[in-house]
C-alpha cells in the first residue's frame, strides 16, 4: 500500500535535508528530557501508588516522602516540573528536527529510550490500574472467573492496592491477558513491587511494537516516519501513560499498528493473528478487524472480493478467539463484558460527559427525575459511534481506509461518556502515520496533549487517608498552579518555543480566508 496522504512530509522530497549536518543542540535537548523524566520518578517517590503490603512503605526514605506534607508537597512539585520540562524537551526535539531528514528517526528513537528508562522504576503514577492486573491475575489463579466475579471476592484484596471500582465489577480486559496477568502473579509470587515492574515490562514492550512499526506504516503513507514518531511515542502523554502508569492500552495499541502495518502489506493471515491478540488485551480494538479485512482485500477488490475477505478475516478470527476462550476456560466472557461495559459515570470533558451534565441539568430545573440520562446518553453515543463505524467500512477510497479506520475507532471512543486520557492514545498512531497538517490539526494535538498533561498531573496524586483531607486540596492546586503557569510560559513566552502554537493556527487556511475576507 502507497499513497500520499494530506500532511506528509518525506524527506527523500527534501534533499536539503538529507544532506544536512547532525542536528545541533540535539543532545542538549535529550538530556533536558532525562533531567524531566527523573523528576517524574522522584516526584513518584510521594505522589505514586503503593499497596499497603509493599515494604517501601515501612522504609524511612518513603515515610518521609508520604507520609509528612512537606515531603507529598515537594513531591507534587517535583512531578509537575518534570512533565512540563519533558513537555518542553518534545517540542524543542520537534523543533531542531523540523524536515525530517535522514537520522532524524534514529533521534526520536533515542529519545524515547533515554526518556523512558527513569519511567521504568517509577512508583506507578496518574493510575493505578496495574494493582487491579494483580487482583486479576490472583482471580484466575484462584479458578474464578474475572468476567463475573470482582476483586472483592479475594482475601486481602484491599491491602494489595487495587481501586474500590474493581471490587464489584468483571474485567474490561481480553482473555490474552487474563493469562498474562495469571502468568505474572505466579512467576512473582506475592510481591506487589515485582509484579508492577513486570507489567511495566509487559507494557513498554507495547512502546517498542510502536516504535518499530509506526515508522514503517507511516512511510506506506508518504509521511516522514521521524515525524510520527515523535508525534507519537515520544509524546509525554503517551511516555507517562504507556511507561509510567504501566497501562495494558500500550500492548493493545502497539499490536494495532503492528496488525494494521501487516495488513496494509497484503500479510492479511499474520494481520488478523496480531489483531486477534491486540482484542485478547482489550477488546476495543475489534473495530479495526472489517477494516484488516478490506485491507487484505486489496486495492483493486470488487465487493465480491471483499465481502469474501471480510467472510475469511471473520472465521479466522472466531477461531482464534475460540481457541483461547477454550485453553483458559472462558470463552467469550469477554464479549458480553465489552457490549455492557462504557466505565463507571462519565469524564466531564468528554462530550457526551457534558452533555449528560446538561440534559440532568434541564431534567433538574423541571423537577424530573434524571437517573436514566446517563443510561440514555450511553446508548446513544454507542449507536451513533457504530453506525459511524458502519459507513466508513462501505464508503471512501481505498488509499484513505487507514484514515476511515482511525476515524471509525475515534467515533467509538470519543461518543462514551467516558474518556480517559489514555485513550486518545489508542488513536493518534494511525492519525499520525496518515498525516497531521502543520495547522490547527499539529495544533489540536499540542493543545490537547498541555491539557491532559495538566489533568493528569494533578488526578489521582496518591495521599494516606489521615492526610487527605487536609492535604489533597492544597497539592492538587499547587499541580494546577504549576501546570498553568508553564502552560502559558511556553506558548506565549519562552523565546524557544512562544511560535509554535501561533504559527499554526496562522496556517490554518479557514482563518486565513476569514482574515482576507
Amino acid at each position: 500500500m502507497s499513497v500520499t496522504a494530506r500532511g506528509a512530509n518525506v524527506s527523500a522530497s527534501n534533499p536539503a535535508a538529507v544532506s544536512s549536518p547532525p542536528y545541533a543542540g540535539v543532545n542538549r535537548t535529550l538530556l533536558s528530557g532525562v533531567i524531566g523524566s527523573s523528576l517524574i520518578l522522584f516526584g513518584s517517590f510521594g505522589t505514586g501508588w503503593l499497596a499497603s503490603v509493599s515494604p517501601l512503605n515501612r522504609d524511612p526514605f518513603f515515610i518521609m516522602l508520604r507520609t509528612e506534607p512537606a515531603g507529598v508537597t515537594a513531591c507534587v512539585i517535583l512531578l509537575a516540573l518534570g512533565c512540563w520540562l519533558l513537555f518542553r524537551s518534545w517540542w524543542r526535539l520537534g523543533q531542531k528536527l523540523k524536515g525530517w531528514g535522514e537520522g532524524a528517526l534514529k533521534v526520536v528513537r533515542r529519545a524515547v529510550w533515554l526518556w523512558s528508562i527513569p519511567m521504568l522504576v517509577t512508583l506507578p503514577i496518574m493510575s493505578r490500574d496495574v494493582f487491579a492486573y494483580i487482583g486479576q491475575g490472583r482471580l484466575v489463579d484462584a479458578g474464578q472467573d474475572p468476567y463475573v466475579d470482582g476483586i472483592s471476592s479475594l482475601n486481602n484484596w484491599f491491602q494489595l492496592g487495587t481501586d474500590t471500582m474493581w471490587a464489584q465489577d468483571g474485567t474490561p480486559y481480553g482473555p490474552l491477558y487474563l493469562s498474562i496477568e495469571w502468568l505474572v502473579v505466579n512467576i512473582v509470587g506475592g510481591s506487589t513491587d515485582v509484579a508492577i515492574l513486570a507489567f511495566r515490562a509487559i507494557a513498554f514492550i507495547g512502546v517498542l511494537l510502536c516504535l518499530h512499526f509506526v515508522p514503517k506504516l507511516a512511510e506506506l503513507h508518504a509521511v516522514s516516519g521521524a515525524k510520527a514518531t515523535w508525534m507519537t511515542v515520544a509524546n509525554p502523554l503517551f511516555l507517562v501513560n504507556f511507561v509510567a502508569s504501566a497501562h495494558n492500552d500500550s500492548l493493545m495499541t502497539g499490536l494495532a499498528v503492528w496488525a494494521v502495518y501487516l495488513a496494509c502489506k497484503r500479510h492479511g493471515f499474520w494481520a488478523v493473528v496480531v489483531l486477534a491478540a491486540s482484542v485478547g488485551v482489550k477488546p476495543i480494538t475489534l473495530v479495526l478487524l472489517p477494516f484488516i479485512g478490506l485491507l487484505w482485500a486489496g486495492p483493486e477488490a470488487k465487493w465480491p472480493r471483499r465481502i469474501l475477505y471480510w467472510f475469511y478475516t471473520g472465521m479466522l478470527f472466531l477461531a482464534l478467539m475460540t481457541l483461547v476462550g477454550w485453553l483458559n476456560g472462558y470463552w467469550f466472557g469477554w464479549l458480553s463484558v465489552m457490549l455492557n461495559y462504557t466505565g463507571a459515570g462519565f469524564s466531564i470533558y468528554a462530550p457526551l460527559g457534558l452533555a449528560t451534565v446538561g440534559i440532568q441539568n434541564i431534567f433538574h430545573s423541571f423537577g424530573l427525575d434524571s437517573g436514566g440520562v446517563l443510561d440514555v446518553v450511553k446508548t446513544a453515543g454507542r449507536l451513533i459511534g457504530v453506525v459511524i463505524a458502519f459507513v466508513l467500512m462501505f464508503r471512501g477510497k481505498y488509499s484513505h481506509l487507514v484514515q476511515r479506520m482511525a476515524i471509525a475507532f475515534t467515533a467509538i471512543v470519543v461518543l462514551s461518556p467516558v474518556i480517559q486520557p489514555w485513550y486518545l492514545l489508542w488513536l493518534l498512531p494511525f492519525f499520525a502515520v496518515t498525516g497531521l497538517r502543520d495547522d490547527w490539526q499539529m495544533l489540536w494535538l499540542h493543545l490537547t496533549t498541555i491539557f491532559f498533561l495538566a489533568y493528569q498531573a494533578a488526578d489521582q496524586i496518591f495521599v494516606w487517608q489521615f492526610l487527605q483531607e487536609s492535604l489533597v486540596p492544597r497539592v492538587q492546586l499547587i499541580s494546577w498552579g504549576i501546570s498553568i503557569a508553564c502552560a502559558v510560559y511556553l506558548v506565549f513566552f519562552d523565546p524557544k518555543t512562544k511560535n509554535i502554537c501561533a504559527d499554526l493556527l496562522s496556517s490554518t487556511n479557514w482563518l486565513k480566508k476569514r482574515k482576507k475576507a
